[in-house]
């Protein structure tokens, strides 16, 4: 029985992590945390994720309860991960996350830190959109040098960071498959008397509403026709069940940093 830690057990995809954990035979929730000042501190951890009470209570710091567990999982904000990250890398502890947002120094930084222990990072741990990643690649190299790409991606209107971890691993994906460099030719906004597209670009854009899972298109659009790759989240539970599949696997593997393609097995040998 694996032993899980969550991190960010109040926020939305932890309580749904946290059920997930007590949903799967082979997991176990034995610790959960919250940032110090969060009013759900000394609750029980299934009590607040509406699944009933689990004998788990919410602790105030991943400091104190990271020897309870074999794997901590972290879907929380770019600055609390990187402070759990620093403390699980020095202790060995392994590692899933899933916050989007960390971008910069700042995953570069996550990234060594990663090394250093086992660790799971990726903006998405759903398998149909990592199998999409996947098909994404293999599409833009047939079909980037004549077609337009462009990505839209939606979100419930509570998500801070935008574009979402996931349209930006597809942009890059399709920067690479194409060879071309994101930084050049990514565009974001258009408004205005812009001119004509340029067959380089790759566009991103964004949709905020409600309170959608998660919506994700690639569209390459030829001249007579177009093609459209979607994936559309009904829930946050596909996210959560990644997650603990990932957790399931990591701990079994070598020290490194890893990603759901490689949970998967999707990846280039």
């Amino acid at each position: 029985m694996l032993k899980v830690i969550v991190a960010g057990a109040a926020g939305r995809m932890g309580k749904r992590i946290i059920a997930m954990v007590a949903e799967n035979p082979s997991t176990e929730l034995v610790a959960a945390f919250e940032r110090p000042d969060h009013e759900n501190i000394g609750k029980d951890a299934g009590a607040v994720a509406g699944i009933g009470d689990l004998g788990v209570i919410i602790n105030g710091s991943l400091l104190e309860v990271m020897d309870k567990g074999d794997v901590l999982i972290d879907f929380t904000t770019p600055e609390a991960t990187l402070e759990n990250l620093k403390v699980a890398s020095e202790k060995g502890l392994p590692i899933v996350i899933g916050t989007t947002g960390i971008g910069g120094d700042d995953l570069k930084q996550a990234e060594e830190l990663g090394r250093k222990t086992r660790c799971v990072m990726a903006p998405n741990m759903s398998v149909g959109v990592n199998v999409m990643f996947k098909i994404a690649g293999e599409m833009a190299k047939i079909l980037g040098g004549e077609y337009d790409m462009e990505i839209l991606e939606v979100h419930h209107r509570f998500k801070k960071d935008a574009p979402s971890g996931t349209a930006m691993r597809l942009a890059r994906i399709l920067a690479e498959a194409t060879g071309r460099d994101l930084e050049k030719v990514g565009v974001y906004e258009r408004k205005g008397f812009i001119g004509e597209r340029s067959q380089e670009e790759i566009g991103i854009q964004t949709w905020r509403a409600g309170d959608i899972a998660g919506e994700h298109t690639v569209l390459f659009g030829g001249i007579g026709e177009r093609l459209e790759l979607i994936h559309r989240a009904h829930s946050r539970d596909n996210f959560a069940r990644g997650a603990v599949r990932a957790a399931l696997w990591v701990v079994k593997q070598p020290r490194g940093l890893y990603d759901m393609q490689d949970v998967l097995g999707l990846k280039e040998q």
